[in-house]
């Protein structure tokens, strides 16, 4: 398996309460048809966690998504086809800004 994370900041002006609502109840059904996509998470962002000893980054973060492929060649498919392409307009409607990464999981404690 492999997966693409991506760190979400909501549109300049836009509300936590509105980006969420947008997230949830409009893109995520849009994600439904995508080929190959194997599973799709929302993380929802309820409280940002400090620590004295360690600085946080400067980077706003208002949602984390990941989405599962079971492996490189289905996840550049469904980059590729139309599916993807309207999930991608979708987001440019309430997404301010997004940092992704493609990451290999390495579980340690299941």
């Amino acid at each position: 398996m492999i997966k693409r994370v991506s760190l979400l900041t909501r549109k300049d002006g836009m509300t936590r309460e509105q980006f969420t609502r947008h997230w949830l109840e409009i893109h995520a059904p849009l994600a439904r048809p995508v080929p190959g996509l194997k599973r799709y998470v929302q993380s929802h962002i309820l409280e940002e966690f400090r620590r004295a000893d360690i600085p946080t980054s400067a980077v706003q973060v208002d949602g984390i998504a990941e989405l599962w492929f079971e492996d490189r060649a289905s996840m550049e498919r469904a980059l590729a086809s139309p599916q993807m392409a309207a999930l991608h307009a979708d987001g440019a409607l309430f997404i301010g800004a997004n940092k992704t990464f493609v990451v290999e999981e390495k579980t340690i404690i299941a």
